[in-house]
């Protein structure tokens, strides 16, 4: 038994090397078109902001209208969902938390009033897309020279900075938007982001695709 641990130790590195070579090749991605112009702090900000407010605005635009009231309730078994937000006070959150956060980078602009959740789907992803574009706006004033720089009225006690809210702005669409997939799937939806992606085999390492060591016929595993 002594002799096969030092085996079995070799095998899982080695497991772990291929899988780590797979999602993080040796001297970087073949191409990285996304990279391409980022050359500023405001353009890779801009960038990181881009990646989740695509997946969270095509997650909002999937439920339908007669689904943004959905609240869960008892659909597990001891489950306890008292006092979550319904779907479009979700959605709501995440654009009333954009004004908020990136307003503080850009204190003198203008935001928009929210509309409630009773309001039409197309009026919550109006105010929604709207807060993203003001995000973007006030990202892009970010320098070097001010990104470290207190803001006037920070909205939290933990990110008082230009940067930290620009990160943590990103970090809580994020947040939210693993959430509302879970509204989504509760409702027989398929978030579009994991729809949309290719197989593991053929991206690399991503979140979906093929299940490693499944047999014939068992579906792919998942994505968010």
């Amino acid at each position: 038994m002594k002799g096969k641990i030092p085996a079995i130790v070799m095998v899982l590195g080695l497991h772990a090397a291929v899988i780590a070579q797979q999602e993080f090749p040796r001297g970087g991605a073949p191409s990285n078109p996304a990279a391409a112009g980022n050359t500023t702090v405001a353009a890779q900000l801009n960038q990181q902001l881009s990646f989740v407010e695509t997946e969270f605005v095509d997650a909002a635009d999937a439920m339908p209208q007669d689904k943004y009231s959905f609240v869960p309730m008892s659909e597990f078994p001891s489950s306890n969902f008292r006092g979550v937000r319904n779907f479009a006070q979700q959605i709501l959150h995440v654009a009333g938390a954009n004004y908020q956060l990136y307003g503080a980078i850009i204190p003198d602009e203008p935001r928009q009033t929210a509309p409630p959740a009773t309001a039409s789907k197309a009026e919550i992803m109006k105010y929604l897309r709207d807060s993203f574009a003001f995000a973007h706006k006030a990202i892009s004033t970010i320098t070097p020279e001010n990104m470290l720089m207190p803001v006037r009225l920070a909205p939290n006690t933990f990110a008082g900075t230009n940067l930290e809210l620009a990160v943590f702005g990103c970090s809580h669409v994020g947040d939210i938007y693993g959430q509302v997939v879970e509204y989504l799937r509760m409702n027989g939806l398929l978030p579009p982001a994991t729809a949309n992606q290719p197989a593991r085999g053929q991206r690399g390492g991503a979140r979906g695709g093929a299940n490693p060591g499944a047999g014939p016929g068992t579906p792919p595993t998942p994505g968010r």
